[in-house]
């Protein structure tokens, strides 16, 4: 019954679009097993030359017989890949599968052009590499490195073809989100490298539909992953590339116009969203090393002519002067503190697989340096680590008995979500209550107040059957503090509680990256009905 529950309030929130596709594609892969049909793993093409300006490199992860993905390495001897290799899980094949070292800085045309031959011979139709996701980005990453050196290769071009072909009949409508969107930013690539009208026309449309529902007024993208926002501005940056040094099919300047249009919202949200040391708070599914830097987009829209210099708003004592309202989040600058809060949904109803049971979660970086911080993902198998980096004890945030706000769980999936119900806020201060717990009669409210250089954080447990409530404070690694009496000191920083049960300290891991976890200390206070948190900052 337990099981039963879960999957009724996972499913409940679906869009008919994504379960009839789920239905329709598992129908038809047992149709095609029955007749045996397989794709066409080469197809009859013909590229042509592309314009591209400088875009963002990646980072090194081929050297010599080594591949490095997520902080894991393997070396394929004699330079014999197996394309299927999944002893370190299935983002690192993924990852392996993407291809992204073609666009290495030190990535030479000879060994580039011997890696996509050995992909493409080994390539068959259960491959890893033909799902959509891989497909698309791998397919970006040729392009850009047949264009950079000026390769005509026909086997390659005749493989490439078909994977397009694959990918046009594989669009992920079953899981929507950024995987369908990076289905139609790889398709509009494949339309240019082959003049291909009916890849152009799928890609406009699901670009500019999914651009559309994804991106929020704020800027922000609507899984709210900050990672995940600055993976996808890159490559909203790359299609503008593409389309305003490329000119092959009538009326692509209206999209060119949408495309940059966004990418100037995009901007200014993880501008908003990134402290003044360069980090992104690590809310949701998100760690450092993966995408591009907020310095490396800024500069990429400047090369592109998006904007002539650095895009920062300025942000002051002041939520009522937030440019990230749409996102659910806020951001508040004292004068040597830095602070992100989210008082938001966790993200898209129909599509939460990358959202955590945070909610009221913040950031606090003091003199350009972390000292409360989101504990970050070091994985995303479906795992004891993964459900624990998604659930509310890893969160600078309340819980209530035991419970998760949100019920996250498999991985990607979440069942019952708190919702936000009220949301109140003036210049100087914002009081949210959620629901994740209503179904013990109980709910959260947590104040934000600033005054100078104090703030104050105003937690309260309303409700029947009061239960043990426990507010954490997860710190950085590099922080050192200590304890006197009912507060904590930090160098620049002293936290009192009032209303408090007890304090105690315990042992975290922060996943300061994939595959890589720090030893550091959370601060637990546990409390019956109110908890005030005051932050002095010297």
């Amino acid at each position: 019954m337990s099981k039963i529950r879960l999957y009724y309030y996972t499913i409940r929130y679906l869009k008919w679009i994504q379960i009839c596709y789920q239905i329709w594609y598992r129908i038809r892969s047992k149709w095609r097993n029955y007749f045996k049909y397989r794709y066409k793993l080469s197809s009859p093409s013909h590229s042509v030359s592309l314009n591209f300006i400088d875009w963002i490199d990646k980072p090194e992860s081929v050297s010599g017989d080594s591949f490095r993905f997520l902080n894991l390495s393997t070396k394929f001897e004699k330079f014999d890949i197996d394309w299927s290799f999944d002893s370190h899980g299935k983002l690192w094949n993924y990852n392996l599968n993407y291809m992204d070292f073609m666009l290495q800085l030190n990535m030479e045309k000879e060994r580039g052009i011997r890696l996509m031959h050995d992909f493409v011979q080994k390539l068959n139709n259960k491959s890893t590499g033909l799902e959509p996701y891989p497909n698309s980005l791998r397919g970006i990453n040729w392009i850009k490195f047949l264009t950079k050196h000026g390769i005509h290769n026909q086997e390659i071009d005749n493989s490439l073809f078909a994977q397009y072909r694959i990918l046009l009949d594989n669009p992920e409508y079953l899981l929507l989100g950024n995987h369908l969107l990076e289905n139609g930013f790889s398709l509009l690539f494949g339309a240019f490298y082959y003049k291909d009208l009916r890849l152009y026309d799928k890609a406009k449309d699901i670009i500019e539909t999914e651009l559309n529902e994804q991106i929020l007024d704020d800027g922000g993208h609507f899984e709210l992953s900050p990672m995940y926002h600055q993976i996808i501005l890159d490559r909203v940056f790359d299609c503008i590339n593409l389309l305003q040094n490329n000119k092959l099919f009538d009326g692509q300047e209206s999209l060119l116009i949408f495309m940059k249009e966004k990418s100037e919202k995009m901007l200014q949200w993880i501008n908003c969203m990134t402290f003044s040391n360069g980090n992104i708070p690590l809310f949701n599914d998100a760690a450092t090393g993966i995408a591009p830097s907020s310095q490396q987009l800024n500069d990429y829209a400047i090369r592109l002519g998006i904007t002539s210099e650095k895009v920062i708003p300025q942000i002051h004592l002041n939520f009522s002067d937030s440019f990230l309202k749409e996102s659910g989040y806020r951001r508040f600058n004292g004068s040597n503190y830095e602070c992100i809060i989210d008082v938001g949904q966790i993200g898209p109803d129909y599509q939460p697989g990358h959202a955590h049971a945070d909610t009221f979660n913040f950031e606090l970086y003091l003199h350009g340096k972390p000292i409360i911080v989101d504990t970050g993902i070091s994985t995303y198998e479906k795992n004891e680590r993964r459900q624990s980096e998604r659930s509310t004890l890893s969160h600078n945030t309340v819980q209530v008995n035991s419970f998760n706000s949100s019920e996250v769980w498999s991985g990607f999936r979440v069942a019952r979500r708190a919702m936000v119900i009220f949301l109140e806020e003036n210049s100087t201060e914002i009081t949210a209550i959620h629901d994740g717990y209503s179904h013990l009669g109980l709910f959260h409210s947590r104040t934000f107040a600033i005054s100078g250089d104090v703030l104050k954080i105003i937690d309260t447990i309303t409700g029947k059957n009061q239960v043990p409530s426990i507010a954490r404070i997860h710190l950085h690694p590099d922080v050192r503090f200590q304890k006197i009496d009912n507060s904590i000191s930090i160098d620049g920083l002293k936290i009192e509680f009032l209303g408090q049960d007890s304090i105690c300290f315990s042992d975290y891991l922060y996943a300061a990256q994939y595959n890589t976890l720090i030893p550091s200390i959370v601060v637990e206070i546990t409390f019956y009905r109110q908890l005030i948190s005051i932050f002095h900052f010297n």
